[in-house]
């Protein structure tokens, strides 16, 4: 169990904006910063981070909350993992007792599969720097390929043992059930038989956004015509390779600092890439390039570079996955090696230096490389031309912004010197073809659209209570501590006995209004979530005099905290909406309004009222005999306290 005073010290130190960078390409906004939500895949912005706050609210998806709140949901983290993990990041030491065989069994699966993984990490890390045969046919072999001490601690590459069950045997030892070792696919069962699946090979580690192990990479060492060069860990509930980069825990600082990704294909590329000192690579992990792997590096930069070695047939092979960059909206630029060389190669015999220069100078854009490409091919055969322009039409095609598809038309005009006209023509009949299949269905529906007459919309009804309830926790949140003059129009006799309103002033604070006001009128929230947040308020500054935020928010639930950070960023949430192109402003609050505490806790009296009043009069038709007359006069009084609420009211505003 972790300390409090760790703990603590975690979240003095832990900033929302720096963590969260870490995953989310950051823009400044105002005194916010705003980026593509992690949660939900979108194009536009709905994802907001308070420095001043240290909170974070995710608009699409109404997730929210601290910095722990965040890494918990972003990495499936429990409480303590996400502790840890933070903990890891800003340098501060925890002290924990080691796990018992019990507790590891008592961990839920995936946590188990993760402990299982880690263990096997740091059971090949062992057996390549501290066994004989680690050292003479592991490390010797990672020496070859030129990456030094450092690189093979960086990326924690290991060795498994040339023995059938080195690692099962050692693992169950251990107290890891064999149940996991074989989900992981570190153990293949058969008929009885357990051996190790990454027997005799250099292992590297493939590992999440955050760092934890999620599966292996295994290359062989031998000449064995039946193994497979690379084995991979298979598909689990931990690994899902079409959702997983290589070196994305290592590049994601640099991706975001530089606000461009490199693409290569293989584990070595990127190691030698980061050992020459380009840290903002990744790789595909050996499989074609998935929507979920682009949908990753969008939410650190939206600019990709792809590069490739000098092999011609690979180079065309590759194209595909442009294709995919573009239609997640993103920018992308192509790189090619030497013939012969490959990132790999082309990083170990150059300097950094020489390495960005080569990149900067050969990078190019997608049109342009395609042409560059393909019009080789196409020399003298008009019909292979045609094909070729019809293949660089339909990537473009896929670019979702319809300003960048005109750019691109422009710049494919000139390139393969054909009309505009033309090239209009070919995208809009490949975007006929392509809608012409999945715009079917669609057709008919708005064919039957037009002919039937749909019901008039009708608009969800606005729950009163529910608003002028949230709006209460808000002035608690944002004002609580502060002390105002209060006005209000109180009922006073004058000499002849009548009622008159009269202006009473008083000094409080608006947690000492608020709660004085309803405690008054024995007003009890309605909404749970709401109640709980209101007595949780109201204890923080009757026992601490003060409520911060940022520390207040570490002892609610999730929901409780989304709940807050909804509240609290409303009006950030104008900003993503971006009124003001609309010729709508909206005027931020920044400091109290005394009227807006006395006109929301009238306005709740009078709803409740009417509610009441509303009761008794369904009574009252439920019940013509005996109880008739005592309920109308009950409505009379309820009726007469309404009329007064409403005086009052006018009176303040």
């Amino acid at each position: 169990m972790i300390k409090k005073s760790t703990i603590d010290q975690v979240f003095d130190a832990a900033r929302v904006e720096e963590v969260i960078g870490d995953f989310v390409q950051l823009k400044k906004s105002g005194s916010n910063y705003k980026g593509l939500s992690p949660f939900t895949d979108e194009r536009t912005p709905s994802f907001m981070v308070s420095p001043v706050k240290q909170i974070w609210k995710d608009f699409s998806s109404g997730k929210g909350g601290n910095v722990v709140a965040f890494i918990m949901e972003h990495e499936h983290f429990n409480y303590p993992e996400a502790i840890k993990y933070l903990a890891k990041k800003y340098g501060i030491e925890i002290e924990e007792t080691e796990q018992t065989d019990e507790q590891k069994q008592l961990a839920d699966e995936r946590e188990s599969m993760y402990l299982v993984s880690e263990f096997a990490n740091k059971f090949f890390q062992k057996k390549l720097l501290k066994t004989e045969q680690g050292k003479a046919i592991g490390l010797s072999y990672f020496k070859e390929r030129g990456f030094t001490n450092e690189t093979i601690e960086k990326f924690d590459l290991g060795y498994s043992p040339d023995i059938w069950d080195a690692f099962t045997e050692e693992a169950l030892k251990q107290g890891y059930q064999l149940e996991f070792l074989e989900k992981t696919g570190l153990t293949i069962v058969k008929e009885q038989k357990k051996f190790d699946r990454f027997k005799g090979r250099v292992m590297f580690p493939i590992h999440s956004m955050s760092g934890r192990t999620l599966g292996f990479g295994g290359r062989i060492l031998t000449n064995e015509k039946k193994a497979a060069k690379y084995l991979n860990s298979p598909e689990s509930d931990i690994y899902h390779k079409s959702k997983v980069l290589y070196g994305i825990y290592y590049a994601k600082q640099s991706i975001a600092k530089e606000d461009n990704c490199y693409l290569v294909e293989g584990y070595t590329d990127v190691i030698q890439m980061h050992q020459a000192g380009i840290e903002n690579v990744v790789a595909s992990s050996g499989t074609a390039l998935t929507p979920e792997q682009i949908r990753l590096i969008n939410r650190l930069t939206k600019n990709i570079t792809v590069l490739f070695d000098g092999d011609a047939a690979g180079l065309r092979a590759s194209l595909r996955g442009i294709d995919l960059i573009l239609e997640q909206g993103m920018n992308v630029k192509v790189c090619a090696f030497p013939e012969g060389e490959d990132p790999d190669s082309f990083a170990k015999a150059n300097t950094k230096e020489d390495i960005e220069a080569y990149l900067q100078q050969n990078s190019k854009d997608f049109i342009s490389f395609k042409a560059s490409l393909l019009v080789d091919q196409a020399q003298g055969d008009p019909i292979k031309k045609a094909e070729v322009i019809r293949d660089m039409v339909n990537s473009i095609a896929k670019i979702p912004d319809q300003i960048q598809q005109e750019i691109y038309l422009k710049e494919c005009t000139r390139i393969m010197d054909v009309s505009e006209d033309v090239l209009y023509s070919t995208l809009a009949q490949l975007n006929a073809k392509n809608n012409k299949d999945s715009g079917r269905k669609t057709s008919t529906q708005k064919k039957n659209f037009e002919v039937i007459k749909q019901p008039k919309e009708v608009r969800p009804k606005v729950d009163r209570q529910f608003e002028l309830e949230r709006n209460i926790i808000s002035l608690l949140l944002r004002y609580g501590k502060v002390e105002d003059e209060f006005e209000e129009y109180v009922y006073k006799e004058d000499r002849d006995g009548n009622l008159e309103l009269e202006l009473e002033k008083q000094e409080a604070k608006v947690y000492e209004k608020i709660f004085l006001d309803l405690q008054e009128d024995e007003i009890e929230f309605t909404n749970d979530s709401f109640r709980l947040l209101y007595e949780q308020i109201i204890y923080e500054f009757n026992t601490k005099e003060d409520l911060k935020v940022e520390t207040f928010i570490n002892q609610l639930s999730p929901e409780q905290a989304s709940d807050i950070t909804s509240i609290l960023m409303a009006e950030e949430k104008n900003v993503l909406h971006r009124w003001e192109d609309q010729d709508i402003f909206v005027q931020p609050r920044t400091k109290l309004e005394a009227r807006e505490v006395n006109d929301t806790i009238l306005n709740l009296r009078l709803h409740l009222v009417k509610q009441k009043v509303a009761e008794l009069m369904q009574d009252a038709k439920k019940d013509i005999a005996e109880h008739h007359q005592e309920i109308l006069e009950q409505v009379i009084e309820y009726k007469k306290l309404e009329m007064n609420i409403a005086e009052r009211i006018k009176r303040v505003l």
